[in-house]
């Protein structure tokens, strides 16, 4: 049997490889020009091929086919697309529900590359042929996304594993696109509606959450550093996330542990399983909740496919090319929140965390005042244990309220108030009762005697 020593990663990674750098986005040359006349002329080709399948199709309306095609044509265009198509299948609130719909396809329906150029980039980055390093490899990709796919292998010591690749000369391409997008943004922001959705905001997060998503590394990195803090206190043994095989990892190349499951959006074989819905959200939302309060690095996109119900019973935490980290000023902002909502109503203590971060100008009110505003509307919502009560849009509406006052929340705050969203989105179909923004299990190890008192008092069941 060949032996294998170990790829460049193999002692794990050095500062210098979890590096990223964002491109400047106001150049706009020759390139980007032949670019935009491609986009153009790509967009409307795919649309205008798309409206007559409105008669062959079980698409709604034209402006249905419209969009099936405008979704089309971002696939054609490649990563950058693609994720803009994310992006809005994300953000249901800002595009209408006829475009949003369509863009689901970016999540699950992205084309793979060649198994050939997979091959070679596994075999330049850890320096030996495929056959030297693996028993088996499989060319059909297990999955494909916007930065990568992922190809099923058997390691020479027996062991079951994936390795994700990312796609070939990445990082010219989507400079390149991310310029564009920046001049339509600039163009579209002279327009109410390109305003109110903050358009160059949104191609600046977009570039900074690339800049992550390029560097494969770091992404292994944050996967280890979660991974390694899920059982920080001792529990949380139904929930996981792949193990790293850093011998196999690359400049290109992520290794890691096989698991097997199903998408948490399968609710329909969820529920033959016999799976506890409300369970299975509590144990997950708790371990997530506790890496935003506590560890620090956090998952920042999950949406269903990189949320995996295991063949065991276990949840597993996929694909973390987008992680969070809030600083602890903004931290302690969030425990605030929580806080407040869960264990003693005292919504004076969210107004003050707000004005130390700035989302109230000094002339705004006393924080008493504020306070008691917020607690006019949320307290009764709190009190009657509705489960409709969201924490997602508290903390997505506060990031609102201080760009409104000229105010700079960190991108990581929207970022936990996406996952919120999607939180809530799991629990509507899963356990609709549930009412998450009350529930002390979930901060049983950030504030354990709040918890345990809360527990006590209703009788709350803390499983294990």
């Amino acid at each position: 049997m060949s032996t294998f020593e170990g790829g460049p990663l193999a002692t794990g990674p050095r500062p210098r490889d979890l590096a990223t750098t964002e491109p400047d986005l106001d150049k706009f040359g020759f390139a980007e020009l032949r670019r935009v006349i491609t986009v153009g002329l790509v967009c409307i080709w795919c649309t205008l091929l798309a409206l007559p399948r409105r008669f062959t199709s079980s698409y709604s309306s034209f402006a249905d086919a419209a969009a099936n095609g405008l979704i089309d044509a971002f696939m054609r265009l490649g990563p950058t697309f693609v994720k803009l198509g994310q992006i809005i299948a994300s953000s249901p609130g800002i595009f209408p529900d006829w475009l949003t719909g369509p863009a689901r396809r970016c999540l699950d329906e992205v084309p793979a590359f060649s198994s050939e150029l997979v091959r070679l980039t596994v075999s330049e980055d850890l320096g030996r042929p495929l056959h030297e390093l693996f028993i088996s490899f499989e060319d059909e990709p297990l999955s494909a996304a916007s930065i990568g796919q992922v190809h099923a292998c058997t390691l020479l010591d027996g062991r079951e594993a994936v390795v994700k690749v990312q796609r070939p000369n990445l990082r010219q391409q989507m400079t390149t696109d991310l310029r564009v997008l920046q001049a339509i943004a600039q163009l579209g922001q002279r327009s109410s509606w390109g305003r109110s959705a903050n358009l160059l905001g949104m191609v600046a997060d977009l570039s900074s959450l690339t800049a992550q998503e390029l560097n494969p590394v770091l992404e292994a990195w944050n996967q280890q550093r979660f991974r390694d803090k899920i059982g920080a206190f001792g529990d949380n043994t139904w929930i996981t996330a792949p193990e790293v095989y850093w011998d196999y990892c690359g400049p290109r190349t992520i290794c890691m542990e096989r698991v097997r499951g199903i998408p948490m959006d399968h609710f329909d074989e969820i529920a033959v399983r016999g799976v506890d819905g409300e369970l299975l959200l509590r144990r997950g939302a708790k371990v997530w909740v506790e890496a935003v309060l506590v560890h620090g690095p956090f998952h920042g996109d999950m949406h269903a496919g990189n949320i995996w119900l295991l063949e065991d019973g276990r949840a597993c935490f996929l694909d973390f090319g987008i992680m969070g980290e809030l600083d602890n000023e903004w931290r302690e902002v969030v425990r605030d929140l929580y806080f407040t909502c869960v264990f003693d109503r005292e919504f004076l203590r969210i107004a003050q965390a707000y004005r130390r971060v700035g989302v109230f100008p000094a002339d705004m009110g006393t924080d008493e005042e504020i306070g008691e505003r917020i607690g006019m509307i949320l307290g009764p919502l709190l009190d009657s244990g509705m489960a409709s009560v969201s924490l997602g849009d508290l903390i997505t509406s506060s990031v609102v309220l201080m760009k409104e006052f000229g105010g700079t929340p960190p991108q990581e705050l929207m970022l936990v108030g996406k996952q919120l969203l999607y939180i809530e989105r799991y629990t509507k179909e899963l356990a609709p009762d549930y009412a998450m923004i009350t529930d002390p299990f979930l901060l049983s190890n950030v504030f354990p005697e709040a918890a345990e008192e809360l527990r006590a008092r209703t009788g709350t069941v803390f499983p294990d």
